[in-house]
């Protein structure tokens, strides 16, 4: 059993890492394996330059093989707070390969492995580039992301990859980066444009768009998804923990509180209120019978 945190940071750590109804920005690994190809190197850096700054690219190899033994990528996971990872390997029976995987609870979820046919970096576009961490905009083409299982799966990984920071506004200009994954026959397509706003005559301007790279192309090899039961698990969200809303009270654009009370209609002439000379109650004149009465009885008296 873990032991309670004993200061605030401590504190303040653990509650980043509870689930929530709006979840963080995903970080993603980057992970070489024990061996590797000058491709599958240059398609980890790329990739990363796209995903930045919400990335880990580790440097060192890791002897590691995802599909048989997933300790040490789960422990990567839980040390990066990591919940995508890609992981490049090269071998003869699988060459320039790439594991694209996804973690519940730094656990492995689903895992797809996808080998590299043909690949041209970025270095190969002579244009200019978007700039450091801009939101893409996520197309998917094919109908194999509808109808299969795995391309639908596939089809939520990559969407939680180029998702990015969450935003509340869109703005035409901040729309410069296009990330194209087309499926067909077996085959996944990566493209990555950047749009260029250009002049029209009208107040709405001619979009342009011009590839940047990287342009992959990858076959499907192999895959690892994770049961029905433990994916409904996944996508559950906790319980929100806002204070209901109390009905009669509102607040106006300079955030003042009104209310609306209900009460009963109250007799003034009870109420009870501030001991003053001018609040006092006067006295009710006597009336004239009773002053007539009063003054015969003295002059009988008399």
């Amino acid at each position: 059993m873990a032991s309670k945190p004993k200061t605030q940071r401590g504190k303040r750590f653990l509650a980043n890492r509870e689930s929530k109804i709006d979840e963080n920005t995903k970080q993603v690994m980057f992970i070489q394996g024990g061996k590797t190809s000058d491709i599958v190197n240059q398609a980890l850096r790329d990739i990363n330059t796209l995903k930045k700054p919400n990335s880990h690219l580790f440097r060192r190899k890791n002897i590691l093989r995802p599909f048989e033994d997933q300790t040490s990528i789960e422990f990567f996971s839980q040390k990066s707070d990591a919940s995508l990872m890609v992981f490049g390997s090269h071998s003869k029976k699988r060459p320039h390969n790439l594991v694209f995987g996804s973690f519940f609870d730094h656990h492995i979820l689903d895992m797809f492995e996808l080998g590299i046919d043909r690949f041209a970096p970025i270095q190969d576009f002579k244009t200019a580039k978007v700039a450091l961490g801009t939101k893409p905009c996520i197309m998917f083409s094919g109908e194999e992301f509808e109808n299969k299982l795995e391309y639908r799966r596939l089809k939520t990984y990559f969407t939680d990859f180029w998702r990015g920071e969450k935003t509340t506004n869109v703005r035409l200009e901040g729309l410069e980066h296009v990330v194209q994954i087309t499926s067909v026959d077996d085959k996944i397509y990566l493209r990555s444009y950047r749009i260029v706003l250009k002049k029209s005559g009208l107040k709405t301007p001619r979009l342009e768009v011009e590839e940047i790279g990287p342009s992959i192309d990858f076959s499907v090899r192999r895959s690892h998804l994770a049961s029905e039961s433990l994916y409904k698990d996944s996508l559950k969200k906790p319980k929100s923990n806002k204070p209901k809303k109390k009905k009669n009270i509102e607040h106006d654009v300079f955030k003042t509180k009104t209310a609306r009370i209900h009460m009963q209609k109250q007799d003034l002439d009870t109420m009870q209120t501030r001991k003053m000379k001018g609040l006092k109650r006067q006295k009710e004149p006597k009336s004239d019978a009773n002053s007539e009465g009063s003054k015969r009885q003295k002059q009988t008296a008399d």
